[in-house]
């Protein structure tokens, strides 16, 4: 993974996230959004670019502008090979069942955490990254 993009309201979340994939060599590049909406513009910026698409996009479900599922419902409009290209991760306070079963719904959601995210979650995705590769 090249490029990393946190979408989550907590800026302490987003501290302790970004510290851990630096930590880890995760990412080249790692672009913090405290607004899902933000990040969908910068999103539609680098689609009109075609560069710099994320390869993994860490994602909060409750947020006050618009929560996760409204992020997915838009991220899913952009195009296919776009989208093929990026693996979501919910990374969320909820372990509430019913939004585990919401978010894998969508084909973009790779895997569900609850937050906060630490070395083992992201162990996790390097090596699923690594077998699928």
């Amino acid at each position: 993974m090249k490029n990393i993009l946190l979408v989550d309201d907590s800026e302490m979340d987003n501290y302790i996230s970004e510290f851990l994939v630096k930590e880890s060599n995760l990412a080249e590049e790692i672009n913090v959004f405290n607004s899902p909406i933000e990040a969908l513009e910068y999103l539609a910026v680098l689609q009109s670019k075609q560069e710099g698409f994320p390869d993994a996009i860490f994602l909060d479900i409750n947020m006050p502008d618009m929560d996760g599922f409204g992020f997915l419902d838009e991220f899913s409009k952009f195009p296919e090979e776009i989208i093929k290209r990026t693996s979501v991760f919910m990374l969320t306070s909820s372990n509430d069942e019913n939004d585990i079963e919401k978010a894998l719904k969508y084909s973009v959601v790779k895997k569900y955490f609850v937050k906060p995210l630490s070395k083992a979650i992201l162990n996790e995705i390097i090596l699923d990254n690594e077998s699928s590769s």
